[in-house]
């Protein structure tokens, strides 16, 4: 879409507004609106200013001046304004270099995207995530020097199954139990399919949508598999539908990794495989139909995985979820069908296709913009470097002794955020690879994350320890 486009889309649709967005470090999108004659065709490259010092994990106050700048290809209608208003997606520019902004998650989607094709390999990497997401009616949460609580509610909710309610019908997913489900269990159908028209009005492909695994409205709504850039794109736009489609009708969603204590956390499996001149690199005639550039590919996902989770589980709520012995994948090795693997081979289909990996570790809490093209960088440094990905992991996980999993050097995932932001310190060359990561973008997210999350949650006392430790 030209500029040109742009305006006869807006005038196409009597908007007067338009809004504005771009993704901060943390994955967050931000916005600002303008009248429509604010704008002209020199504004899609002279961009419009705003305050970089007020965005987390951007620039300090001395160097505050940043410059917008819309990508008319992102040009939608946004369904969530009382009146018509065009959204656009913005880059970042620095307004003394005139260059792209390097810490602007954006910019390294785009910059991986060209390093890919650049090496070579391959000219197209595609994603397609399975985000997991809970939808809940009530949260309340709170911490200062005397309290620290939570507290969630849903009218699914196991735990309400004695709640009055005048009458309470029954019909609670039990703990574990919430997968599939028909109604009325699965009292979120509706929802889920309007949160899905929404997307597919702003020309989101979806494939299916259905009630997760956990109890309290844990729901899946799966996007059909798209080149990285435009995936990440999308995946801010299915986050904003579900929060705001959720919040028209009395209701709350949150992406966080682990909200409910004893039932399955949300994950966000993420499909991946690379593509040159229209056909697929990563079918053939290895373990579970994988070519020998496939199997590469997974070696390097194991090889850095502690270092990508930094990206991809960026939370201390994520580690949570990813706990040996549960239902995580925690394990470290590739498997046709084994989903305790960190990476799985979907074997629905004998399509060459279809032949992709499934790396299970990722959570929704995570940047796209990051998440992805770290797993591009892996993917491609275990190609060009030929990383064998191991024995695969093709047992029941829980029926195999410690002494098992060390002969078959099966390794697990990091235990907490610390241990995977130390993983990225000390194995990071690889994403800066063709400077599509940068040291300062590297260094500025490892700080940020233990300055801002890490030491904040650990000088909090918990409120378990109280039940622990107050009468010894």
């Amino acid at each position: 879409m030209t500029p040109d486009d742009f305006f006869s889309f807006a005038k196409k649709h009597e908007a007067e507004m338009v809004d504005v967005k771009f993704v901060d470090l943390l994955g967050s999108w931000q916005h600002c609106s303008f009248p429509i004659d604010h704008l002209d065709k020199g504004t899609f490259e002279d961009g419009l200013g705003f305050d970089g010092s007020s965005i987390r994990g951007w620039m300090g106050i001395h160097e505050s001046d940043m410059l917008m700048v819309p990508d008319p290809d992102t040009t939608r209608l946004d369904p969530f304004f009382a009146k018509p208003t065009i959204s656009v997606i913005a880059d970042i520019v620095d307004p003394v270099s005139g260059k792209e902004f390097t810490r602007d998650p954006r910019h390294i989607a785009k910059k991986a995207e060209a390093h890919l094709k650049k090496t070579g390999v391959a000219d197209t990497c595609y994603i397609g995530p399975e985000p997991e997401f809970f939808i809940f009616d009530d949260v309340r949460y709170e911490q200062n020097q005397h309290r620290g609580y939570y507290e969630i509610n849903s009218v699914e909710g196991a735990w309400n199954t004695a709640r009055r309610e005048e009458p309470n019908l029954g019909y609670k997913p039990v703990f574990k139990g919430g997968y599939f489900p028909v109604s009325p269990v699965d009292t979120f159908h509706d929802l889920r399919g309007e949160m899905v028209y929404e997307m597919r009005k702003i020309g989101i492909v979806v494939e299916a949508h259905h009630h997760e695994v956990a109890t309290a409205g844990q729901s899946e709504i799966d996007m059909q598999f798209q080149p990285l850039l435009k995936m990440a794109d999308q995946f801010m736009w299915y986050k904003y539908i579900c929060k705001n489609v959720a919040r028209r009708n009395g209701k709350t969603v949150t992406f966080m990794p682990k909200p409910i204590f004893e039932d399955n956390g949300s994950g966000m499996h993420s499909h991946t495989s690379l593509w040159k001149g229209g056909k697929p690199l990563f079918a053939g005639d290895g373990y579970a139909g994988l070519s020998q550039t496939g199997l590469w590919a997974a070696g390097g996902l194991l090889k850095h995985a502690p270092a990508i989770l930094a990206f991809a589980a960026p939370t201390t709520n994520s580690y949570r979820r990813l706990v040996p012995g549960f239902e995580a994948p925690v394990n470290l090795a590739l498997s046709a069908r084994n989903r305790s693997a960190a990476i799985r081979i979907p074997m629905y289909s004998k399509s060459p296709k279809s032949k992709r990996l499934e790396f299970r570790c990722p959570d929704p809490s995570c940047n796209g913009y990051l998440a992805w093209p770290a797993m591009l960088m892996a993917m491609l440094d275990g190609i060009q470097n030929k990383i064998d990905p191991g024995a695969p992991l093709d047992r029941d996980i829980y029926e195999m002794t410690h002494d098992e999993m060390t002969h078959m050097g099966i390794k697990t995932t990091p235990g907490s955020l610390p241990e995977a932001l130390d993983a990225l310190e000390q194995d990071h060359k690889f994403l800066t690879r063709g400077d599509v990561f940068t040291d300062d973008v590297i260094q500025t997210w490892i700080e940020y994350k233990r300055a801002k999350e890490i030491d904040p949650i650990r000088l909090r006392p918990h409120p378990h320890e109280f039940y622990l430790y107050y009468d010894n």
